[in-house]
């Protein structure tokens, strides 16, 4: 149990502003929150803090949002973090942990992590090339993954295992609607369904392809990909979260999540740009002033000075996912078909009151001065 912040240090005082100060400002929460999210016992990144009775509880341990906590550290700096552990000794952890797990994200993010702060990845690929081996077609963001850390590691950059992975990503992309498929071999009758994630991982692997590789297919799959999710962003900024696959358009808004305003949409849009994929800067800027100025809130934020967390969504205000489940039922009918009455009677006024390690770790790869991402 970790008392409320308030309790602990000053109120952090940033005044509104230009998305500098806005970065700065929310530089200064994950400053705060990170150190509160480590757990010194399980040498791990808990999976959440929750706020409850006022207090911030941590709760279970993530080793992928590890792995992605140290790929954010390294890219704004190791340097510039007192950490309470080794980043090399931990992230040879996650290597040696590696073949109790199964998934390939999660592979792929240990192999990504452990070059970023500088340690062997044979072992993290060997273990990767096994998985695909086993089985070649996974969910599109943990493909996603996959690549962005193959690109970026002269170990397996341009190998056939970076080609296949590829070839896979682009299995899952709808050139008519300009969306990623949530898998590429999913056939259940929720296969049209897609969310805000299963575009901004595409977006940034196939940028940072482009980048490096001059991989002109890629980048016209991720430019399109990324006009797309901007021409469908909410009036006020919003990031919205489930597309259909087939059509390109919007199947429900909600929830909105803090993470995809200052850290997933503008991790990936800054990437086409320096790819030479288009300029977002306006789109990146309007997401940003939603997490400061939600309308759903009254104007009010996600951003918690008092507690120096951004909490984590705003969501309906509904008994299990219901308006989710109904809209994706009705377009599995029919693209155009929709239930009408979802704002009426499950308006978006519900804050998710965590906060992840992952988010602070994607924050700080957007905004880091010195990236990885750029060629």
């Amino acid at each position: 149990m970790i008392p409320h912040a308030r309790d602990l240090s000053p109120v952090l005082t940033v005044e509104s502003g230009p998305p500098e100060a806005m970065i700065q400002r929310l530089r200064g929460v994950a400053a705060a929150a990170l150190p509160r999210m480590y757990s010194p016992g399980a040498q791990r990144y808990v999976f959440t803090v929750r706020r409850e009775d006022g207090f911030l509880r941590p709760a279970g341990v993530s080793s992928r949002y590890t792995a992605i906590t140290l790929i954010g550290l390294a890219a704004d700096g190791l340097d510039k973090w007192t950490l309470p552990y080794d980043a090399k000794a931990l992230a040879r952890a996650l290597v040696k942990d590696l073949p109790d797990n199964r998934n390939l994200g999660d592979a792929a993010l240990v192999a990504w992590a452990a070059r970023a702060v500088g340690v062997e990845t044979e072992l993290a690929w060997r273990h990767v090339a096994g998985l695909l081996a086993r089985r070649p077609n996974h969910p599109t963001v943990e493909t996603a993954w996959a690549l962005a850390a193959a690109v970026m590691d002269p170990q397996v950059s341009g190998s056939d295992l970076q080609r296949g992975l590829t070839a896979s990503l682009l299995m899952a992309w709808n050139s008519g609607s300009s969306l990623f498929a949530h898998a590429a071999t999913d056939h259940s009758a929720r296969a049209h369904v897609t969310c805000f994630a299963d575009q901004v991982y595409p977006i940034f692997a196939l940028s940072r392809l482009a980048a490096l590789q001059g991989d002109l297919a890629a980048l016209d799959a991720a430019a399109r990909c990324a006009r797309r999710v901007c021409a469908l962003q909410g009036s006020a900024g919003q990031w919205w979260w489930h597309y259909d696959h087939r059509t390109g358009d919007i199947i429900e808004g909600y929830p909105v999540y803090a993470i995809h305003q200052d850290a997933m949409a503008p991790m990936a849009l800054r990437a086409v740009q320096d790819a030479g994929g288009g300029r977002f800067d306006d789109r990146i800027e309007a997401g940003l002033r939603w997490l400061e100025h939600a309308p759903e809130l009254g104007d009010a934020s996600l951003i918690d000075d008092a507690a120096q967390m951004v909490w984590r969504k705003v969501a309906r205000r509904e008994p299990l996912k219901a308006t989710r489940f109904v809209q994706a039922a009705c377009t599995a009918l029919h693209p155009r078909l929709r239930a009408p009455g979802a704002d009426t009677l499950f308006p978006a006024v519900a804050i998710d009151y965590e906060d992840r390690p992952y988010h602070w770790g994607w924050f700080l790869y957007a905004w880091a001065a010195a990236q990885e991402r750029r060629p």
